[in-house]
């Protein structure tokens, strides 16, 4: 049994990192992997009564990450149709090449601490497009886009998704993973964007004329004001209240979703429904990311038949016993992040060590958050980040490997190399 659900889990997992050669989603490789994996699982075992408990306490913990992911990306198409995001955008400008992209840069690093790195990337390379009129002067900014919101979302428990998993499922706690990881992830930054403002130095904005098309008319300044500042308001908030009422933190965002959803109603009960329709939250929904959604689900329930069948346990023992320093593994686990999604990766990870042995705040737990977190730029196919900027700019892999990988390779090695000397300063 342990042979063919090792054998089908590599075989889902090559289908997913290679997504877009096969042309087939990560999604369907995900659920296929998961549902022949419990079904290898449950037939082999012969013992319903606990396959059942342990798939329970499976879709139990995945909800809790589904509920969470799907309520911040409804607030913030909420606040992205109500052209919330002019608020920020609408004050980046300058005329010196080196300067907007150290303003894009620190822009992304701290909106992306706050929405998520998927969203940020997009409104962000979305700006540039506006900005920018040379399309080789936008991939330089696309790829220090990437690298900075993936850097930006490792230190904020609602930053990434695989720091969210982590502190979801109580591995990290809310002040210790910014005071912990927020230097290192600022250096992983740095670096690589002080490079290219070097490179970039004595140019000039080349800048190009947008028409506004008549999106930017549906709303008014207040309203765009009201949403942009509640929206955020409610995604910070949400690990306040965790904190304050040791609640998950799914049910605060939910929470959080209907007094939004609630204010909104308010704003626009006296509108023309034809105007309304497209700034209700029902609009919102049916423009959130399924796909990505699903595909949480279906690559959670598949690493979970590892867990429960002990195979991450012995891939741990196994990993222990023949690199032996935990600070290397990680290292390892970081790098394997820009080849295949980090995800499953962080998945697998805390299936592999307990809490027991690891408590939360663990050295372990944090460096894996800024490893898997910063590591997937060093790829364009590495991160969510990257895919989305990838396809809005049309960025070819190769140019990215030859023109931002190094960039990303050495940011994410000196941030690894400040959590280290930092982590043994303090400890």
């Amino acid at each position: 049994m342990l042979t063919a659900l090792i054998v089908i889990f590599i075989v889902a997992y090559a289908a997913i990192a290679l997504e877009h050669p096969i042309k087939i989603n990560k999604s369907a490789s995900a659920l296929v992997g998961a549902g022949l994996l419990w079904t290898v699982y449950a037939v082999s075992a012969g013992d319903p009564p606990r396959i059942g408990m342990e798939l329970g306490e499976t879709v139990a913990a995945t909800a809790q990450i589904v509920f969470f992911l799907m309520g911040a990306m409804t607030i913030v198409e909420v606040v992205d149709a109500h052209n919330g995001f002019d608020v920020v955008t609408r004050r980046i400008r300058t005329s010196r090449l080196p300067t907007l992209l150290w303003l894009v840069g620190i822009v992304t690093f701290f909106l992306s601490a706050i929405l998520d790195n998927l969203t940020t990337t997009i409104v962000m390379v979305s700006l540039i497009r506006k900005l920018l009129a040379k399309h080789e002067d936008r991939l330089f900014f696309a790829g220090i886009i990437v690298i900075a919101a993936n850097s930006g979302g490792a230190w904020s428990p609602i930053g990434d998704v695989t720091t969210t998993m982590l502190w979801i499922g109580g591995q990290i706690t809310t002040l210790a993973i910014i005071t912990g990881v927020f230097l290192p992830s600022v250096a992983s930054m740095v670096v690589p964007l002080g490079i290219t403002a070097y490179a970039l130095r004595g140019r000039d904005v080349v800048a190009r004329e947008v028409a506004e098309g008549d999106s930017g008319a549906r709303t008014t300044e207040s309203e765009r004001n009201l949403m942009f500042f509640l929206g955020l308001s409610i995604l910070v908030a949400v690990p306040v209240f965790k904190t304050v009422t040791h609640l998950p933190p799914f049910l605060g965002i939910l929470f959080g979703l209907g007094i939004l959803w609630l204010v909104g109603d308010l704003l626009h009960r006296n509108k023309d429904d034809v105007f309304r329709r497209h700034l209700t939250l029902t609009h919102a929904l049916s423009r959130i990311d399924m796909s990505s959604i699903v595909f949480f689900v279906g690559i959670l329930l598949a690493v979970a038949t590892l867990e429960h069948t002990h195979i991450l346990t012995a891939l741990a023992q196994w990993l222990d016993k023949v690199v032996g320093r935990l600070d290397v593994i990680v290292l390892i686990i970081g790098v394997a992040s820009a080849i295949v999604d980090n995800v499953p990766l962080v998945a697998a990870s805390m299936g592999m060590y307990s809490l027991q042995q690891y408590p939360p705040d663990h050295f372990l737990w944090e460096f894996l958050a800024y490893c898997a977190g910063t590591g997937g730029s060093i790829l364009i196919i590495g991160s969510a980040a990257g895919v989305a900027a990838m396809g809005l700019e049309k960025i070819h892999f190769f140019w990215y490997v030859r023109k931002i990988s190094w960039l990303a390779l050495i940011g994410y090695l000196a941030g690894a190399g400040i959590y280290l000397v930092q982590h043994r300063l303090l400890s």
